[in-house]
């Protein structure tokens, strides 16, 4: 699976790349079962970063880091880490076509055009095959619910830059109101930003990488009651 890596510092690099071993390919990335009690409280930049390198040029929600919060060390991330790698398991089992990747305490999925959820030229609304992955990932956030989500909407750098950071806006909330509406998961669980063109992850010049800029990035993060009821169970509290 693709590792987005851009613009982020050499002492992030290092914590993305602590090894881990695990039968889930997203924990093989970066396996926080291992790493959580050596990083501390290292925050939510690296996920933040990768989510969207420029946060003085996001939609709404905050920074990003402040979203994400920090990194729990210790035991307790050791816990925290257990149980977002069997929900980042379950999510590349359920959603075959997403990209899945285990970063710090939380977990990036990444949607374009070539994974399941996508919209057509110039819409934003949730065609039907995008309701069957965004329903498959819905249930697993039912099944888990002591997590917060950040829906990040991106688009490719065809059209002018305001009209695409519209766009990417109501993209976006297009996929959080699909939750929230459509499935019931409660809206102070989400966090809802977005970033236009100004976040590509592939060449723009080509049909494949416009394809690929055109995407929805959903963080799964720890909120604060996983973080707690983890230190309680760790005897750090």
């Amino acid at each position: 699976m693709k590792t987005f890596l851009k613009k982020i510092s050499l002492v992030a690099l290092t914590l993305i790349f602590v090894a881990g071993l695990s039968s889930c390919e997203a924990t093989r990335n970066a396996n926080n079962k291992q790493k959580g009690a050596v990083i501390g409280t290292a925050g939510g930049a690296i996920l933040g970063a990768i989510i969207g390198n420029n946060t003085g040029k996001k939609g709404s929600g905050g920074e990003l880091g402040a979203v994400i919060g920090g990194v729990v060390g210790g035991t307790a991330g050791v816990l925290i880490g257990n149980k977002m790698d069997k929900q980042a398991q379950k999510i590349e089992e359920e959603i075959p076509g997403a990209q899945v990747e285990r970063i710090e305490d939380g977990i990036l999925v990444t949607f374009d055009e070539n994974s399941g959820v996508h919209f057509e030229t110039e819409k934003y609304n949730i065609n039907p095959t995008s309701e069957v992955l965004l329903t498959k990932l819905s249930n697993i956030l039912k099944e888990y619910p002591d997590t917060n989500v950040l829906v990040v909407g991106h688009t490719d750098s065809s059209g002018s830059a305001a009209y695409n950071m519209t766009l990417s806006e109501r993209r976006a909330y297009a996929v959080t109101n699909y939750f929230i509406q459509n499935k019931g998961l409660n809206s102070s669980r989400f966090t809802t930003t977005w970033f236009g063109e100004d976040q590509p992850i592939a060449d723009n010049s080509t049909a494949e990488g416009r394809a690929k800029n055109r995407r929805v990035n959903i963080a799964i993060v720890p909120n604060e009651k996983m973080k707690e009821d983890a230190k309680i169970e760790a005897g750090e509290n």
